[in-house]
């Protein structure tokens, strides 16, 4: 808990909020303001939320955080009492329902703004199936549906673009390089089609290249299917590898197991299979709809008041009262049959309790047994996969060793005792025989001599006369106390009875009178209350009808200001509007040359000249361009020539040269072998 409140307090202090908060003022926090904290908390996820709670009944305001929580999925501990409990206090602004939300919310802030913005969008409206029934309602219906759909696909694509990191300025970028480009190919290519069109049978050869070009993509395409069809076949072959294995373990369980423990196994699964249709699915589909109805029925209800949690306290009151009285009677009127057929039935609890508890624990127990045989049959495929068997690690072989080693020991250990046990046993025995049959030589020494005295029994007789006299001797000192206490008891029974008479006998006076008034402040305090009821329910219903009307003047009055404020601004545009008008106007008109040139018309004109005159410069060097484009593009061919002439005169030379210095060198290696 405390750090659960070290969390708040810490994500509190920090943008946006800026509480500055510690842990004593957080704590020491009231009620009210802290449902106002939770209002703020809730305002920064939905700005709707941002209102002041002081402005607003509690049970608006407890109604606005509950349908907000719904909508972010918070799920409250606890079972359907605890969610009362839950409402009533948020309702109160208590510290143990309040907290736990906090936490909830601030851990996940902007993943609960994403969902309350959605929310508002995707909330959907449920109409009616009779308001269905009419075209134009269902038309709109589905066109509301399928808006909320395209809504849903926007917002993916929209998040996955924020994920892949592009911004709009590289998106520009790369697109204004595109148009780059593309200005480029497109000049590329009318160049080469002027260059192409001086060749012969230049259509023919692109048909060729097109073609060429075609087949290759193709080829490409083939390649790739050629690809995917391999790795399909290996795929293939391993599933078909999987399924041989299987295919095999299977007939080996086959073959090693009989029909009547094949049919037994069925029978088992059966029975199991058949209790939980029949018994255990329909008592939890039976528990979920009372849990769903009781939800529905808490949610379905307004919210609570001081009021009505003191008429259901009183109302809880008197149900108790009347299960005590029944108790009671029950009680008095007890019977043994009763009780048996009690004890019958809480046995009867007791065995199906713990047929449900072994029923989930079995399928339980399947569920695991499952889960272990798939990732048994994994590992198995991935032995076989590799050609091998399954092989332990060297830290599992050290456990397995070890655990080996601690087993014989202690398997050791538990045979020496009970060696041990078992020689201490056979000595016991033997010392109870040993002891039994100097007994029995004893008792029949004592036979022979009352039989040779002529009292045969006589021992036996005596020890019963014994212990029946010590019995009796018992017996008669318990009586006999027993008498005493008896008349002791009796005697301050009958005293005190009698001094309870004498000192009740005022108050029973009393309380005849007490109860003859009692009676009548009953009958009018029945009275009082139904002229209360009467009351209050007659203030609630003035109460509603101004509240609405209240409401519908609050929207008027804000429509009309935002009207007004709408005009206002159109009013204040139109007359700057104006007055730059008139100003233009009036410098226009002026007699004075330098203040008419301030004009936005003199300007304007100005510019369209100036740019009237650049057209018409530019119009003539195009002209200029166009008449000597033919003389430089000759001159440019020409100059082109030149230089492939003079490149083919500066290959010819270097060649020249490299022959006459090879021609050198063979020289010089002629005459050193005329030399040598």
């Amino acid at each position: 808990m405390g750090d659960q409140i070290q969390f708040i307090v810490e994500k509190l202090n920090q943008e946006p909020f800026k509480k500055n908060y510690n842990l004593i003022s957080f704590d020491s926090l009231e009620s009210l303001q802290l449902l106002q904290l939770l209002s703020d908390v809730l305002g920064e996820i939905d700005p709707k939320h941002a209102v002041d709670i002081r402005e607003e009944l509690p049970e608006q305001t407890a109604k606005r955080m509950l349908n907000l929580l719904g909508i972010l999925k918070y799920k409250p501990p606890g079972t359907v009492s605890d969610l009362s409990a839950f409402r009533q206090g948020l309702v109160t602004g208590s510290k143990a329902v309040i907290h736990p939300v906090l936490h909830w919310l601030l851990q996940r802030t902007n993943e609960l703004r994403t969902r309350a913005y959605l929310a508002r969008f995707l909330v959907k409206l449920e109409v009616p199936a009779e308001f269905l029934q009419d075209d134009t309602v269902a038309d709109f219906n589905k066109q509301y549906e399928e808006l909320m759909e395209a809504f849903k696909n926007l917002h993916k694509e929209h998040e996955q673009l924020k994920i892949s990191g592009l911004s709009t300025a590289e998106i520009r970028r790369d697109i204004s390089a595109m148009e780059e480009e593309k200005d480029q190919l497109a000049k590329r290519v009318e160049r080469l089609k002027k260059r192409v069109e001086t060749v012969q049978n230049h259509q023919r050869m692109l048909e060729i290249a097109r073609q060429l070009r075609l087949e290759k993509e193709r080829e490409e395409s083939l390649a790739q299917q050629k690809q995917e069809q391999k790795s399909q076949l290996f795929h293939a072959e391993e599933r078909l590898q999987r399924a041989q294995v299987q295919l095999k373990e299977m007939q080996q369980v086959v073959a090693d197991s009989k029909p009547e423990s094949l049919m037994k196994k069925l029978e088992e699964e059966i029975n199991f299979n058949s209790y939980l249709v029949t018994e255990k699915i329909p008592g939890e589909i039976e528990s979920k709809k009372t849990s769903v109805y009781y939800l529905e029925k808490v949610v379905a209800e307004p919210a609570m008041t001081q009021a009505d949690l003191t008429a259901l306290q009183s109302e809880l009151d008197e149900v108790n009262a009347q299960v005590n009285q029944l108790i009671e009677k029950r009680m008095i009127t007890y019977e043994p049959t009763d009780s048996k057929f009690s004890m019958f039935r809480q046995q009867a609890s007791i065995m199906s309790r713990k047929k449900e508890a072994r029923a989930e624990e079995l399928q339980a127990a399947k569920e695991e047994m499952s889960s272990l045989e798939r990732q048994r049959e994994q590992k198995s495929s991935q032995a076989h996969g590799l050609e091998g068997s399954e092989v332990l690690t060297e830290d599992e072989f050290k456990q397995y060793v070890s655990k080996l080693r601690s087993k014989n020991t202690f398997y050791k250990k538990k045979r020496l005792e009970i060696a041990e046990i078992t020689a201490e046993y056979g000595i016991l025995q033997r010392t109870e025989e040993l002891l039994r049959q100097r007994h029995e030589a004893i008792q029949q020494q004592l036979q022979a001599i009352e039989e040779k005295k002529g009292i045969s029994g006589y021992s036996y007789t005596q020890e019963e006369l014994e212990r029946v006299s010590a019995v009796k001797s018992e017996m008669d000192e318990v009586k006999g106390q027993t008498l005493d206490n008896m008349s002791e008891m009796v005697k301050k029974l009958n005293a005190m009875v009698t001094e309870k008479k004498a000192s009740l006998a005022p108050v029973i006076k009393e309380l005849r009178q007490l109860r003859q008034n009692c009676q009548e402040l009953t009958q009018e305090r029945d009275e009082k209350k139904i002229q209360y009821d009467s009351c209050v329910a007659g203030l609630e219903t003035n109460c509603s009808a101004l509240e609405q009307e209240v409401k519908g003047l609050l929207e008027e009055c804000a429509q009309e200001e935002s009207n007004y404020r709408y005009i206002n601004c159109m009013k204040r545009n139109v007359e700057i509007q104006l007055q730059r008008a008139k100003e233009e106007m009036k410098v226009y008109m002026s007699p004075d040359p330098q203040e008419r040139r301030r004009a936005v018309r003199e300007q304007y004109t100005r510019i369209i000249l100036e740019q009237e005159n650049l057209g018409k410069k530019l119009r003539e060097k195009q002209k200029v361009v166009r008449e000597s484009h033919g003389s430089n593009m000759k001159q440019m061919k020409m100059w082109q020539d030149f230089e492939q002439l003079m490149e083919c005169k500066r290959d010819c030379f270097l060649k020249q040269q490299n022959q006459a210095a090879i021609g050198q060198i063979i020289q010089e290696g002629g005459k050193d072998r005329l030399v040598l």
